[in-house]
């Protein structure tokens, strides 16, 4: 196994949703440092085609990670395994698996930290806008998870900050990295609260709307617009310890 995105310092991320292979290439060219893939049209964290994927990850140079989502899935150990297992089979860097209300989360992490996470690293996605449970993300560490992120399930105009406050949030980063994952932060964010974000100290911000066109996550991809969030994130800005992402 490699490792990738090693660094002395840990540095805050530019994660870029994309849906094709097209705007997979854009968000490079423009300083993405994670290429996500993620259906708008199927929810908060629809899946791609794993074809599509495959594609992307072709496309996309090596040294720059690509995630992949499974869609908006119950937390059902058997599902969300095997749909993990499809997507992992895609070549992809990341597996990102979405925690909606309802359903086992504890027995999903477990099978998901037994049966995948050992090969593929994963990434765990909590629901700012749904009761939280912090309690996740150490047994997401102890199941061997790489990292955790916040995002939103409704994409009603709100973000991220509309449903938890800086201490909140701060905190989600503190309980992350003491569980030895990486903490990013998600969810309909705007170039204007990057700052704001940025000293918190995540490891990685994601973003889908405010890099298209009008500000709408089912519109293409906008150069303009990826550049605008890139210079708001500089390059090698450090926060605390590595992160580390295998492969």
């Amino acid at each position: 196994m490699t490792t990738m995105m090693t660094t002395p310092h840990r540095f805050v991320r530019l994660l870029a949703s994309v849906t094709s292979e097209p705007e997979a290439r854009l968000a490079a060219a423009h300083g993405a440092d994670i290429i996500d893939c993620k259906n708008p049209a199927e929810g908060a964290l629809g899946a791609l085609a794993v074809s599509v994927v495959a594609a992307i990850r072709k496309a996309v140079r090596p040294d720059i990670p690509v995630s992949a989502t499974i869609g908006d899935l119950p937390a059902d150990p058997e599902t969300v395994v095997r749909a993990a297992t499809e997507m992992a089979a895609t070549g992809c860097d990341i597996v990102k698996i979405g925690f909606f209300p309802g359903g086992d989360a504890e027995a999903t992490i477990r099978s998901l930290g037994r049966d995948i996470a050992r090969e593929t690293p994963l990434v765990a996605v909590l629901m700012a806008d749904a009761p939280l449970d912090l309690a996740l993300v150490s047994q997401l560490g102890e199941a061997g998870f790489a990292g955790v992120m916040l995002d939103t399930a409704q994409k009603d105009g709100r973000t991220l900050t509309d449903h938890r406050t800086p201490a909140e949030l701060s905190r989600f980063i503190a309980d992350a990295h003491a569980a030895g994952l990486f903490a990013g932060l998600a969810g309909s964010l705007r170039v204007g609260q990057i700052a704001e974000l940025l000293a918190l100290a995540p490891d990685v911000l994601g973003f889908r709307g405010a890099l298209c066109k009008g500000r709408d996550r089912q519109q293409a991809l906008d150069a303009a617009a990826i550049s605008a969030v890139r210079r708001a994130i500089p390059h090698g800005l450090k926060t605390s310890p590595p992160l580390e992402i295998a492969s």
